[in-house]
């Protein structure tokens, strides 16, 4: 194999929760282009069906299912679905997170756990079961869609100059930096079956945001700017794919720099 033809994905079944969101729907076109078959899950499967039926157009094949992360007979029904249609899932990419309790961290214990059930008891879940069907392939990759606030605290000088009101909660700082080593931890328990488990961290995405805090927050970066519709395309291909072969256990900023500074 050539080192280009290691980057397709022509064959393989991919499996990506959330897609229609600033992340998701680049995560969704990457994997596509490079020639998977791709399921997307959701909540809102109007929203996704919009965008699988984009895909559809340009010639992909791309099917929007139902999925609520809260729900195990959701779960379930999900990976019971994706194997009866597919019989197999070569790559999972858990992308979708729910956002409740982030204004503070004077809530009480339903909110945050409402929270932690989505994105820490869910990533588990789905994470086991269709990392089951890899075992037994002997092969599968899983990219776990984190964020540098998992890996860095809050700059809160950031929001001078704004209107925006940050009032940071520890809630996704903590999951998404526990998603990190569940990361290693997964990796280490699904090794030994050829099956890889990574972890993307993304910066912050450019969504016309008050100029002092683009400025600001560009500043920060190494790059100087920030994360724009395609910059996670490359590095998704890159860990689906037989490309990254030897790499797993680990976390790849996708940040401009900014964790690096």
């Amino acid at each position: 194999m050539q080192v280009l033809e290691s980057f397709s994905l022509k064959g393989k079944v991919a499996v990506v929760t959330g897609g229609a969101g600033l992340y998701g729907r680049q995560i969704v076109a990457a994997l596509a282009e490079a020639g998977a078959r791709t399921f997307i899950a959701a909540r809102d499967v109007s929203k996704l069906e919009a965008v699988a039926a984009e895909e559809r157009a340009r010639g992909f094949d791309m099917t929007a299912l139902s999925l609520d992360l809260s729900s195990d007979e959701s779960i379930e029904a999900l990976h019971r679905e994706v194997i009866a249609r597919a019989g197999r899932c070569d790559v999972l990419v858990n992308n979708a997170v729910t956002r409740s309790a982030l204004d503070g961290w004077a809530h009480d214990l339903d909110a945050f756990d409402k929270s932690l059930r989505v994105n820490a008891s869910a990533l588990f879940k789905i994470t086991e079961l269709f990392g089951r069907n890899m075992r037994a392939q002997k092969s599968g990759s899983i990219i776990n869609i984190g964020s540098m606030m998992g890996m860095v605290g809050v700059e809160m000088a950031n929001y001078e100059g704004t209107d925006m009101t940050p009032n940071p909660s520890p809630i996704y700082h903590y999951e998404k930096g526990g998603m990190l080593n569940f990361t290693r931890w997964a990796a280490s328990i699904l090794g030994a079956d050829n099956v890889r488990v990574n972890c993307l961290s993304p910066g912050g995405f450019f969504n016309n945001q008050p100029a002092p805090f683009v400025k600001a927050y560009s500043a920060r970066t190494q790059l100087g700017r920030m994360a724009n519709d395609t910059d996670l395309k490359g590095v998704i291909v890159f860990l689906a794919s037989d490309a990254s072969a030897y790499v797993t256990g680990t976390n790849i900023p996708i940040d401009g720099g900014y964790t690096a500074k």
